[in-house]
């Protein structure tokens, strides 16, 4: 009797019992072959290739909105038991408590809740795991009708599984009457869609802070932008419809139920005290601090007082960053994130577009900078005689040479990838993106010249024009503007979907900042060709924040470019997609306070600032970093140097080496492992200094010091001490592997790869593959002779 596959042991034996217990009874479900990540996203080639999604065979959901249970099905023949750990992953990842594996005979589940693993005759019904759930969880009857009131439904805006967790978590905890929640959700993962759906859930449900059903709840959403609120209160809360009301302009409206407000519109300032007083302090029942960790929570910040007058009101923050230094006074307050989910996280799932960081470095940012003896700025004023870094330009000097060199390479870069591609450019403060602006323009004049506002500086002092050149910006069917130009105003709050250009021209001190500023290219748009984007560095901020241990999403690749005066490159390197920089020079110290415009305007005064129109800039550089043996510490090598130790961590010995060099199919094998760590032969050989070597005597050379020889001194001994070899075969025979050597001399061992190699002159004036594979006595024949050609030729590293 032939036993059933995994696809007939769901059709004839899983579906038929699930449905036998209940769980295609509405409002009850199965949700059979259920894909809940997207698949990431790798950068191979230049090009994304998305990898696998998870599947699920069935997902039990108790409702529409609210799974339950995770069931595995393997095929009639599996041992018991076989499917259980996958069972039991899939729903560790999706927060549910009840995990089943099956073949279609057995049932076996696994209880989160109780750690205990029990064999069934079947499936639980709906309820009787509901009721299991509720009791466990400790839910009234009524806290359980709550949390189950539907989701707001929308095709476009479907919520993935961990908004789903995430949703589901806030609701429980608020409902048990927990009064102050944290949520911690990487920029670009939808933390504005989760707000809504707890909002829109607890609305329809009559939830209120004192517990009775008579009234809406009244829902406070805060930010420190109007950008942050508009935009949500515009498009994600619209099914509110007219209960929506922004506090703003001193107005103020009790008949509403859903507010808006940012914290400076209702805070007490110099000129008027808190608006927020006129509401009463029981008015609220739910206020959501969006970007919490902007400074709501510090104990000094006049924010804090809002929240503090709202005090019986239920609170739940929201930010982008896990626990640090500059951020702790968020955690104090309103306690341990109720979820977690991180940028690593978002980019493994597919959910979040991976990026390639491109390191560009000037002589000046380098080995800084110092004034000529009694030099002169702009102005005419004298220039300390200092030595200055990166840190101090465009802050204390403006270098107006660098702003060239920087504006000509980031327009090559365009010129060579996507002059469309939209980028944001962050400088120093707002005169720097006004000088990034001019040069960046200049630089492109011919499309400048059809298109006017190609390049734009957007920042506090636009005004409402900047808001309208930024929303044009935001929209994927609006050509221009292309490159914006700020400071800080776009650091967040800015979803710009098809950003592929993220540009640092200053330093970023603040890992909250960092994130923030990554999190402007990270959203995906494959309808619109985005899944990568690249953060341009020429200040070295973004390399150091990869090296802070806290930092959760290493880039898909590195590299490190070299330009000169005129912005041209001079050397371009791949980095290991895991070799991230631990130092620069010239680079701030990491939590050294910047000095700028705030948030483009309100913040402290810039020192005064000297202007340095003459000079020459030039670019020097070629650095390498590695993660070390623990995969902690991160130290700076050489492309040879960080080569050198992977082939060690590869083999033991040279010989070793060579022997499986000698074999083609395990040659490919090990060429694939370099590959996968960025290895490359035409970059090492360049790097090396040695174009003629084989890559093998190159690789010995380099990870154990063995003396090089080039390809053509392979070749000239091969057939120097191996003349029985050749004289096996005729004479067109050994011609044709003759000229194989000189085509392996040119180069290089990829010559010996069939049939590529009998489609070339002079080989291939024998005819095609199959009639020169005739010459050796047959296909099998002829690539016994080539393969005994390449083991020939490797044979001798050993003895050397």
């Amino acid at each position: 009797m032939v036993s059933l596959n995994e696809a007939d042991t769901c059709r004839l034996h899983v579906t038929p019992r699930l449905r036998a217990a209940g769980w295609e009874e509405p409002p009850h479900a199965l949700a059979e072959q259920q894909t809940y990540t997207a698949g990431r996203v790798r950068i191979i080639g230049g090009k994304a290739v998305r990898g696998e999604r998870k599947r699920v065979d069935y997902f039990l959901l108790y409702t529409r909105d609210y799974a339950l249970a995770v069931v595995e099905s393997k095929p009639e023949d599996a041992p018991v038991g076989s499917g259980l750990q996958q069972s039991k992953g899939y729903a560790e990842d999706r927060d549910l408590k009840f995990a089943f594996a099956t073949n279609g005979h057995w049932i076996i589940e696994f209880d989160f809740l109780t750690g205990t693993e029990t064999s069934l005759d079947a499936f639980p019904t709906p309820d009787a795991l509901f009721a299991r759930l509720q009791a466990a969880q400790g839910l009234s009857d009524a806290e359980a009708s709550r949390l189950l009131t539907p989701s707001h439904h929308a095709p476009e805006a479907q919520p993935r599984y961990y908004q789903e967790i995430v949703i589901n978590r806030a609701l429980r905890e608020i409902l048990q009457g927990r009064r102050r929640c944290l949520v911690c959700m990487a920029t670009g993962t939808g933390k504005t869609l989760v707000a809504f759906q707890i909002c829109w859930k607890l609305w329809n449900a009559r939830w209120s802070r004192d517990g009775t059903r008579e009234r809406k709840p009244r829902i406070l959403f805060l930010a420190d932008r109007n950008l942050l609120v508009d935009d949500p209160k515009d498009k994600h809360f619209a099914p509110f419809g007219e209960a929506r009301w922004k506090i703003e302009g001193g107005r103020v409206s009790k008949s509403r139920e859903i507010y808006f407000a940012t914290y400076q519109a209702i805070a007490e300032d110099k000129s008027r005290p808190g608006l927020y007083r006129q509401y009463p302090p029981d008015f609220f029942d739910l206020i959501i601090v969006d970007e919490c960790h902007r400074g709501s929570a510090r104990d000094q910040s006049q924010w804090r007082e809002i929240l503090e007058w709202f005090e019986p009101a239920y609170q739940l923050g929201m930010t982008a960053t896990p626990l640090r230094e500059d951020n702790r006074d968020t955690y104090a307050y309103f306690g341990n994130p109720i979820y977690t989910y991180s940028l690593r996280q978002g980019i493994e799932d597919g959910f979040l577009a991976p990026y390639r960081v491109h390191r560009v470095v000037t002589d000046v940012d380098a080995t800084g900078w110092r004034p000529s003896r009694d030099e002169l700025d702009r102005f005419g004023r004298p220039i300390p005689d200092e030595h200055y870094e990166t840190k101090d330009f465009e802050r204390i000097i403006a270098l107006k040479a660098r702003t060239q060199a920087v504006a000509r390479h980031l327009t090559d870069f365009m010129r060579r990838t996507d002059r469309w591609a939209k980028t944001i450019v962050f400088c120093v403060d707002q005169e720097h993106a006004l000088a990034m602006r001019q040069a960046l323009t200049n630089l492109n004049q011919d499309l400048v010249a059809k298109h006017p506002h190609y390049v734009e500086r957007v920042t506090s002092r636009e005004g409402d024009r900047g808001r309208a050149l930024l929303s044009r910006f935001q929209e994927p069917d609006e050509p221009t503007p292309v490159i914006l130009t700020t400071s800080q105003m776009l650091t967040t709050g800015v979803d710009a979907p098809t950003c592929k250009n993220v540009v640092l021209v200053r330093v970023i001190n603040a890992m909250t900042e960092f994130k923030q500023i990554i999190g402007r290219g990270t959203r995906m748009r494959e309808d619109y060709g985005k899944t990568w984007f690249n953060i341009i560095d020429y200040t070295g901020s973004a390399t150091a924040r990869f090296a802070d241990p806290d930092f959760d999403g290493f880039p898909e690749a590195m590299d490190l470019t070299e330009i000169d005066a005129q912005g041209r490159e001079t050397g371009s390197h791949d980095l290991d997609p895991i070799a991230i920089e631990a130092v620069e020079p010239g680079g701030a110290a990491p939590g050294e306070p910047g000095i700028g415009d705030g948030a483009d305007g309100t913040g402290p005064t810039p020192p005064l600032k000297y202007y340095v129109d003459g000079g020459q800039v030039q670019i020097i550089a070629h650095v390498v970093s590695e993660l070390d043996d623990d995969g902690n510490q991160l130290r700076v090598i050489q492309y040879t140097d960080y080569t050198a130790a992977q082939i060690r961590t590869l083999f033991r010995t040279p010989d070793a080496l060579a022997a499986d060099w000698a074999d083609p199919v395990k040659r490919e094998a090990i060429l694939d492992q370099l590959n996968r760590r960025g290895i490359a032969f035409s970059r090492l050989a360049e790097a090396a200094g040695h174009a003629d070597a084989d890559p093998l005597d190159l690789l010995c050379h380099l990870a154990f010091q063995r003396p090089l020889r080039t390809r053509r001194e392979r070749a000239e001994h091969l057939r120097k001490n191996q003349p029985d070899f050749f004289d096996q075969f005729s004479a067109v025979a050994r011609g044709i592997l003759d000229a194989l050597l000189d085509q392996y001399t040119e180069h290089g061992p990829d010559e010996f790869r069939i049939p590529h190699a009998l489609q070339v002159p002079p080989i291939a004036v024998h005819g095609n593959p199959m009639e020169i594979a005739d010459l050796f006595g047959g296909p099998v024949a002829m690539r016994q002779a080539v393969n005994r050609l390449q083991t020939l030729l490797y044979a001798e590293i050993g003895n050397r």
